[in-house]
């Protein structure tokens, strides 16, 4: 709340796998880049039939988590029509596999941090002071990692 979304620290968002939570400027930013694109796409499919359409993004959406602090290319969106967290990236937008809500995905991060012995989607630790998460370390910075201790 103090930073109105994620700065990171040498390119790392606090988040697993060293994503970031976007910042209102970013979300909509990028949110305004994905609606312009589906409503040229959908200005191109004007007379083709429903099934050859093509839906690059929907109005319900809302970018929230990015690939870094400066990446905002590809992320998660909350799609509130239904609760849950899905993945953007620059191309068409097809159904992924996260199937977290927004709460559930902090929560896990949390307890993720709080008990990282336990961890199962990542493991948090610390590179110069700063949090890390071990699955998006460089190779070049990995005999840096230290995993936190419980």
């Amino acid at each position: 709340m103090l930073t109105a979304g994620d700065d990171g620290a040498d390119g790392w968002g606090c988040l697993p796998g060293n994503m970031a939570l976007m910042n209102l400027d970013a979300v909509a930013a990028r949110y305004r880049l994905k609606t312009g694109a589906q409503t040229r796409h959908a200005a191109l499919g004007a007379g083709r039939p429903e099934e050859e359409r093509v839906t690059v993004w929907e109005a319900t959406r809302i970018p929230v988590i990015a690939l870094g602090p400066d990446d905002h290319t590809m992320g998660l969106y909350l799609d509130t029509a239904t609760g849950y967290l899905g993945f953007f990236s620059g191309e068409v937008e097809a159904p992924g596999d996260v199937l977290d809500t927004l709460v559930t995905y902090l929560e896990e991060a949390a307890d993720m941090l709080e008990t990282p012995a336990l961890a199962a989607r990542d493991k948090p630790g610390l590179i110069g002071g700063a949090l890390v998460w071990l699955s998006s370390v460089d190779p070049a910075h990995e005999q840096r990692w230290q995993p936190l201790s419980d």
